[in-house]
């Protein structure tokens, strides 16, 4: 696991985080939310590779 993937996963959490307080302070709860939906989305489609990983590396440990 690589350092830069933590890094990109703490910038996608503060922008969204920013963004999400703004919007909700401005009265657009429904618009904060889609923010905090698509900040998630983003987080998790740079993990996949590293999920992907760890559960070929669980099989193979197993045996399966």
């Amino acid at each position: 696991m690589d350092i830069s993937l933590i890094i990109k996963i703490a910038g996608i959490g503060m922008l969204v985080s920013v963004a999400s307080q703004i919007l909700s302070k401005s009265g657009r709860d429904e618009q904060a939310m889609l923010v905090t939906i698509a900040g998630i989305i983003a987080a998790l489609m740079l993990l996949i590779s590293q999920i992907s990983e760890l559960f070929d590396m669980i099989v193979s440990a197993f045996g399966m």
